[in-house]
């Protein structure tokens, strides 16, 4: 799941140590003279990595690194996988290693590769951008995403610090193929055509949404705002552009339509008690016509994703924007002695090779129009589609919790106290504001 989840304590201490305004913007921004991309004639080359893919993303990955090593046999890749709260709450420390990997998957945002950069510990990949061509491959709206300005103080604007890579995770609209069969309707093709949908699903004695807040879960919300907000402001928001306010950019409008949602009880009527697996579990056992999700989040077997589809709604002018990211930020270490090396491998994680193996291990693919997607599989049909229109329409906009270290909790914090009548919408903005406000506060 490329969205941030709450900072682990030792992340946190890092963050301390790190702290908006202190030193390693000098070295982080530090590019060489000249680069080579023969790595053919680089010589025997080993190459550490370290990154927190498991399963189907684990073998994209290992697979990816069999078809660069045969490529060059010159080159080595030595991976290593970490669970994902170890490997954030150390990658800083590894990084420090002389001996520590030359590649790492870090996490987006000012969490941690905000940090990163910040220690100085990662490579400025501007040199290498240039070389290969990423600003015309990569939609600007996933550039952003691993750019911060040379001083540290910026997101989403300056040089590159992190790269993207053939696959994207997306918050989207999941539905019950057999039960929108069952109720005579099609997917949705709007917002207005899914509340048309979820009140028909109501009334025919089915959960429209399938949804659980117990631990503050915002896929719902953020899905929600992605359909109404401005793509720019939002983007800008989230980048550190503090004329730009949580009510320019749909917050206000989201949070009042999914608390119409639970109080015309289109959530299960226990929502507030449920957890976010359970919510999970429970959709993929039937319970529930439609889920806001990430992608890849339901876990769905390859007969499963027969029965379940996906559609990344539009907006009301017809351009589609959609929350999603690379599912890690991959990042070049500022101790590896071999960067031109590691950048090619890179360069290669956001080819069209690397999207199609996405797409072979049932993963969601970007940066890869022609990919070639099993018939079979309804979800990912649908997954794919969504990638491709966003690439084609540069209509990405980042997770909204990247903008403080703090939002996520923020965000999930008071959407419960909406739900539960205590908060209204304009104050929810206004917490949402005072979080991302004051840490800007302390960037400057």
């Amino acid at each position: 799941m490329a969205t941030t989840v709450a900072v682990v304590a030792g992340l946190a201490l890092t963050m301390s140590a790190c702290a908006p305004g202190g030193g390693g913007g000098s070295e982080s921004s530090a590019q060489p003279s000249s680069i080579s991309t023969d790595i053919a004639s680089a010589g025997t080359v080993t190459l550490k990595m370290t990154d927190f893919w498991g399963s189907a993303e684990g073998k994209w990955i290992d697979q990816a690194i069999a078809d660069f090593q045969k490529k060059y046999p010159n080159v080595t890749i030595d991976r290593t996988s970490e669970d994902w709260g170890q490997l954030n709450s150390t990658l800083n420390l590894q990084l420090q290693d002389d001996a520590g990997p030359d590649i790492a998957s870090a996490n987006n945002g000012w969490q941690s590769l905000g940090t990163l950069a910040k220690g100085g510990l990662v490579v400025n990949l501007d040199s290498y951008a240039k070389a290969y061509g990423w600003d015309s491959k990569v939609p600007t709206t996933i550039i952003r995403q691993n750019k911060f300005t040379t001083d540290l103080k910026t997101m989403g604007s300056g040089s590159w610090f992190a790269t993207p890579m053939a696959r994207t995770s997306l918050i989207g609209l999941y539905y019950n193929a057999d039960k929108l069969k069952k109720l005579g309707i099609e997917p949705p093709k709007t917002l207005d055509e899914l509340e048309v949908d979820a009140a028909k699903a109501k009334t025919a004695g089915e959960i429209p949404f399938q949804y659980g807040s117990l631990d503050g879960s915002t896929s719902a919300l953020l899905g929600v705002q992605a359909v109404l907000a401005d793509k720019n402001k939002l983007n800008d928001y989230v980048y550190d552009v503090p004329t730009v306010k949580a009510s320019d950019v749909g917050m206000k409008e989201a949070v009042e339509t999914v608390k119409k949602w639970a109080d015309a009880g289109y959530f299960p009527k226990d929502f507030a008690g449920i957890d976010y697996q359970t919510a999970v579990a429970n959709f993929v056992k039937g319970q529930g016509v439609f889920r806001w999700e990430y992608t890849g989040s339901l876990g769905l077997s390859t007969e499963q994703q027969k029965h379940f589809g996906y559609v990344q709604l539009p907006q009301s002018g017809g351009k589609t924007v959609g929350v999603g990211a690379a599912p890690g930020a991959m990042v070049i270490s500022a101790k590896s002695k071999h960067p031109e090396v590691a950048a090619a491998f890179l360069d290669y994680l956001m080819s069209p090779a690397a999207g199609q193996t996405a797409v072979d291990l049932g993963l969601v693919p970007a940066l890869s129009p022609d990919v070639k997607v099993p018939e079979t599989s309804l979800s990912l049909t649908g997954e794919s589609a969504a990638a491709k229109t966003l690439d084609s329409d540069d209509g990405y906009v980042p997770y909204f919790d990247w903008s403080s270290p703090t939002m996520l909790d923020t965000l999930g914090q008071n959407l419960q106290l909406v739900f539960a009548g205590k908060m209204d919408s304009g104050k929810f903005t206004a917490a949402v504001d005072a979080d991302r406000d004051a840490f800007l506060a302390g960037q400057a």
